[in-house]
């Protein structure tokens, strides 16, 4: 089946990957092979493959240490019917975190400040889901398959920006969440609310508050954090923009 025309299957997937809090992980029995599938939260790596935080006490964890590979679904939570919505079913290999814990643990209590209470927990562990591919699904007419490079964000050359990476947020949520409103509602059509900053990446920046989430893609890629600072500053100008345009219209 063809993509109908405008449409933009990579954006739409990683736009999904990004703003995806939760998902149903589809695993293998140990023993049986036979599936089994179960409901997790998740986060996203800067590249945007799934970070889940799981117990070792539950069968999917068990699964997934037997047999690594693993099948994630993902939707938009259209309202109404839910099959009008677009929606991911994200193939790949869940891998056990053995390096750039603090990373993982950060994303991931950005997007849920509640695990902070059990993150420490030794049976709970970190996995990245490392992606074979996805099968994306997005109304009729609109059902493509993706290779990991079309719907992964490329971090090359920008160590920069992701060794930057925390203090940015940091920084946004305690001086700029004015900014981060104004790139919610002015560029990006949502409703006034206490948005914070929960990642950045060459992309983009990744917003949220209570369960509702954001993407907030940048015009060019930027690989350092003068050049997120630069890209920022531009925004909130566009924004602020809109704002004065709305006033004298």
């Amino acid at each position: 089946m063809q993509p109908t025309p405008n449409f933009d299957p990579a954006k739409l997937a990683k736009s999904l990957l990004r703003r995806s809090r939760q998902g149903a992980l589809a695993t293998l029995m140990v023993g049986s092979g036979d599936p089994y599938c179960s409901l997790v939260n998740l986060a996203s790596h800067p590249d945007g493959s799934p970070i889940l935080l799981i117990s070792r006490l539950a069968v999917h964890t068990k699964n997934v240490l037997a047999d690594s590979r693993v099948s994630l679904m993902l939707d938009e939570r259209a309202a109404g019917d839910p099959l009008e919505g677009a929606r991911i079913m994200l193939s790949g290999r869940a891998e056990e975190a053995d390096s750039d814990k603090d990373l993982l643990q950060r994303r991931y209590l950005s997007a849920h400040p509640s695990a902070e209470g059990f993150v420490s927990f030794k049976d709970f562990s970190f996995f990245r889901i490392r992606p074979t591919g996805t099968h994306l699904v997005a109304g009729f007419g609109r059902i493509v398959d993706l290779k990991p490079e079309q719907f992964l964000t490329d971090l090359t050359g920008a160590e920069d920006l992701l060794a930057a990476e925390a203090s940015a947020v940091e920084h946004m949520n305690a001086d700029h969440r004015d900014a981060l409103n104004l790139y919610a509602t002015k560029l990006l059509g949502a409703a006034e609310g206490d948005w914070r900053c929960t990642g950045c990446d060459p992309e983009g920046l990744d917003m949220q508050v209570g369960q509702a989430t954001l993407r907030l893609d940048f015009p060019e890629r930027v690989t350092d954090g003068t050049a997120l600072r630069k890209m920022l500053v531009r925004l909130a100008g566009e924004a602020r923009t809109k704002v004065d345009q709305g006033a004298t219209a």
